[in-house]
């Protein structure tokens, strides 16, 4: 009879349901560490991704830059001669160059000024993929005329909704009087709070320090069927070594590791998913350690029926992963809803993705599975003797 009442209700099962109060602490406990994980992977992915989204939308074959680049953020400039020299070759098509800054761009409403990544490009030439670019290639002709990057934070003010109503807006950059007639969406980072993109002869008159040949991003269009890899090696032969040159996986990869490697950011963050693991493991090793603790005469019971070691292994293994599966419901219902509070206070790329899902799960039945390993001691120490 008591065979067959444990085949129709699995004893973890029951086990898990018995105590609701430590059932909701441990569903607590493990949703708690499962956060913690979320968020911490989260605004690791945010980072990179915010940090290298500019250099994914750079509209170009091969990247050329200064041989001390480290980041997009942080570049030296060289000069538009090496470009020029591209151009003798017969894979490359055409060739086009980029100025980068950090301006001051001035709110109208409060009159504070706010430092912004300003753009400079050539109107007719390659840069950004980027539509509203296409469309506005006119406008940037004009001198001081600039584009504002509408997923800029609203610190700069209400720029992007006073556009689209009155169609342009003067604005105060770099102490200069710019019109800013149009929009487009490149989005904030760890680095640059907001955008503007303006053509070569404005973003020169708003650095009047820098000079007209000295540019900072050098992108190469190559002809149809040419192969990026191997015209890297030959300009790379060919061209002076005060020069790098880049294919566009080879840019973004060194713009990640330049975050991975060249601060502390990424290591906080992998840190902080490391402490979420660990407190996962102790809570659930408690709940398990205590439910075998205060079932020990009734496990030992079970022993002095025929029960063997596998089958109690069995019952504590799914005892943590029903724990697994309880508390990273919770856990990923509540993180979903920090990435929106986060988006929205920060406008950084942060969201949930099924591959992060996933892993969290994954690393939540790994906690849940080695507690259970580390109290299984406890259920093979049950014996009949403590019974009878």
């Amino acid at each position: 009879m008591l065979n067959k009442l444990f085949r129709k209700t699995p004893l973890a099962w029951r086990q898990v349901m018995k105590e609701k109060t430590r059932l909701a602490v441990a569903v607590a406990g493990i949703a708690f560490a499962d956060i913690l994980i979320f968020v911490q992977m989260g605004f690791e992915a945010s980072l990179y991704t915010s940090a290298t989204k500019a250099n994914k939308m750079l509209d170009g074959d091969l990247i050329v830059v200064d041989r001390q680049f480290q980041s997009l953020s942080t570049t030296k400039s060289f000069s538009r001669d090496r470009l020029y020299q591209v151009l003798s070759y017969s894979g490359v098509k055409s060739v086009s160059s980029i100025y980068t800054g950090m301006g001051q761009w001035k709110n109208a409403q409060t009159d504070i000024n706010r430092a912004i990544m300003i753009w400079g490009i050539e109107p007719d030439g390659a840069s950004f993929k980027l539509p509203e670019l296409r469309r506005n290639a006119s406008e940037l002709k004009l001198l001081n005329s600039a584009l504002f990057d509408l997923a800029s934070r609203p610190e700069y003010g209400n720029v992007a909704e006073s556009i689209q109503k009155q169609g342009q807006i003067e604005a105060s950059l770099n102490r200069r009087d710019v019109l800013v007639s149009g929009l487009f969406n490149l989005g904030t980072s760890f680095t640059a709070d907001g955008n503007v993109i303006v053509g070569d002869s404005t973003f020169l008159r708003l650095f009047p320090g820098r000079q007209a040949y000295e540019v900072d991003v050098g992108l190469i269009q190559l002809k149809p069927g040419v192969n990026p890899i191997s015209m890297r090696a030959q300009l790379s032969m060919g061209l002076p070594k005060d020069i790098k040159i880049f294919t566009k996986e080879e840019f973004v990869a060194a713009e990640r590791h330049y975050v991975e490697s060249g601060g502390t950011i990424g290591f906080i963050f992998g840190l902080g998913v490391i402490v979420g693991f660990i407190v996962g493991i102790v809570i659930v090793y408690q709940i398990l350690y205590t439910d075998v603790a205060n079932h020990l005469p009734e496990y030992a019971t079970l022993k002095a029926m025929g029960y063997g070691d596998k089958y109690f292994i069995g019952v504590l293994m799914q005892e943590a992963l029903l724990l697994a599966a309880f508390g990273f419901i919770p856990g990923y219902l509540v993180s979903v809803g920090i990435y929106q509070i986060a988006y929205v206070a920060t406008l950084l790329p942060i969201g949930m993705t099924v591959e992060r899902a996933v892993h969290v799960f994954l690393l939540t039945v790994v906690m849940c599975t080695f507690s259970g390993a580390i109290a299984l001691g406890k259920l093979q120490s049950a014996d009949p003797a403590d019974v009878f």
